[in-house]
């Protein structure tokens, strides 16, 4: 097994502020790195800022500003926001730092020496909000397809770089690894079926100057695409850095409107410069509000910090990741949120958190109780159910099959509430002879909330620290690693615990 994981989500075009659509990968990927961490591997988390390109200076432009003093004013809100949505990345990068710039500048004078580059007129329809050529029959409307807005003709004397060159290599080599380099799997036959019409790719502009210089021709600057995907190894000291020999290739976190780019022409730039291309590349689907995919063109954005101020943090993170297929479209709704909240972490989680805890107080004097002498088959039956469940959590997020995974969980939350109802410790307690069995309940129970601890510890770091701290375990919860953290047994009868205040407070609609 690998030792090591590197993820990524895409760095964010900064014309604006984020909404939840960029919040939803960035937490998708801080998933990723916190589980494979959890399974004890060193882990590398980078996301950042893409701050070159027409639509950037055209916002600076706008709001009356320098390319430059605008990127800098805007920035900082994406920062705030990946600290208190509790994103652990370990590096931040913006393509306007000096690290960047000069790497991207090395990579493309080297493709261009080796004679990948060539000059040419070209003319096509042009996006300004995608940064992103269209062919005719790939518009709706005449508009652009993702944005729905009009498309521009550029006609200007490029660079471009020979990705058709790459075609065969991308059909029957790349794409025919297994496991694919793609996920989902449905995902991989779109790519496949673009990269059989694969044409060059221009990868300079000249009509503008806000971007990085082409080094043998400043008249350029490097088109925002091909300059922006080299982040994920400019970030890693590329092509000689100790991080880039000990973490490349890794895994790209995204959304499937940029597939194309990550899947097809980011491999062949690598490929092409004699680098490893991406292991995988995690295409997610879109974030719909009434249908419609989130927008800032379309001012349909939904700031986080207006669900976060209702739902916190942990129902943030928790609700789009177990609400949605991860790979598939899905549509947002307050409605759908409030209900989740409340049945599965409010009256789910947290209630049993708050039952089991309180009942060791009272029975036990706040002590976990030893299960020995008083087991029976509802333990057994119900510790066969977790163990199972751990398994599924497991390979549901080897696979990134986040809703899965959280699934998993719900099955050892709904058991339990089961198992209490079942046994009724509360009523066994007040006969002194059944005191072994009343102990040998409670120890199931405690025990379930310590794995659910371990379990949710990706997905709601925050309120999964605050059960650790109530369930009193001394070794910290940052220290659990898969699989024995995820084996059951592993509270220590006499360990005293702490009820504290609610995991997940109810929400009234």
């Amino acid at each position: 097994m690998n030792s090591r994981f590197y993820v990524t989500t895409p760095i964010y075009y900064v014309n604006d502020v984020p909404h939840i659509g960029h919040a939803y990968t960035t937490v998708a990927a801080d998933v990723a790195a916190r589980f494979h961490r959890l399974k004890g591997l060193e882990v590398r988390f980078l996301t950042g800022t893409d701050e070159h390109g027409q639509k950037v200076a055209r916002a600076a432009e706008e709001n009356g500003r320098s390319p430059q003093e605008w990127v800098d004013s805007i920035v900082p809100a994406w920062k705030e926001l990946w600290s208190r949505l509790d994103i652990s990345n370990d590096d931040f990068i913006r393509t306007t730092e000096e690290r960047h710039k000069t790497r991207v500048q090395e990579f493309w004078q080297r493709l261009y020496d080796s004679g990948d580059v060539y000059l040419a007129k070209y003319e096509g329809l042009y996006c300004v909000s995608c940064e992103e050529f269209y062919k005719p029959e790939e518009l709706i409307d005449g508009k652009c397809p993702i944005h729905g807005i009009p498309v521009e003709v550029v006609s200007e004397e490029n660079y471009f770089f020979r990705l058709s060159k790459y075609k065969d290599w991308l059909i029957n080599e790349y794409y025919a690894r297994t496991p694919a380099p793609v996920y989902p799997p449905s995902r991989l036959n779109e790519v496949i079926n673009f990269a059989r019409d694969l044409q060059d790719t221009s990868i300079s502009r000249s009509t503008f100057s806000w971007g990085i210089p082409i080094p043998w021709d400043p008249k350029h600057v490097i088109y925002v695409w091909v300059e922006a995907l080299l982040n994920y190894i400019t970030a890693l000291d590329y092509p000689d850095g100790e991080l880039f020999k000990t973490f490349w290739p890794g895994v790209n976190f995204v959304g499937k409107d940029i597939l194309r780019f990550h899947a097809v022409t980011w491999p062949a730039m690598l490929h092409a410069a004699g680098v490893d291309p991406p292991d995988l590349v995690v295409a997610h689907g879109w974030l719909l509000v009434g249908g419609e995919k989130m927008s800032k063109t379309k001012l349909t954005g939904i700031h986080p910090d207006q669900l976060i101020e209702t739902f916190g943090v942990d129902g943030f993170r928790y609700y789009f990741l177990r609400d949605i297929a991860f790979g598939q479209d899905g549509n947002f709704s307050w409605e759908s949120m409030l209900a989740r909240y409340n049945a599965e972490l409010a009256n789910g989680i947290g209630n049993l958190a708050s039952r089991v805890l309180a009942l060791i107080e009272s029975t036990s004097g706040g002590a976990v109780p030893d299960p020995v002498g008083g087991e029976q088959d509802p333990e057994r039956a119900f510790r066969s159910v977790a163990e199972k469940a751990v398994v599924a959590y497991d390979d549901a997020l080897e696979r990134f099959a986040f809703h899965e995974g959280l699934d998993a969980i719900d099955t050892i939350v709904r058991e339990a509430n089961q198992y209490l109802v079942q046994t009724a410790p509360w009523k066994l307690a007040k006969d002194p002879s059944q005191r072994k069995r009343v102990d040998a309940i409670l120890y199931a129970a405690a025990e379930a909330l310590r794995l659910l601890a371990v379990l949710l510890s990706p997905f709601t770091p925050a309120a999964s620290a605050r059960l650790w701290t109530s369930l009193g375990v001394s070794e910290g919860l940052d220290a659990q690693r898969l699989p024995a953290a995820g084996r059951w047994g592993g509270l220590v009868p006499g360990t005293k615990v702490s009820k504290g205040e609610s995991l997940f407070p109810r929400v009234d609609g």
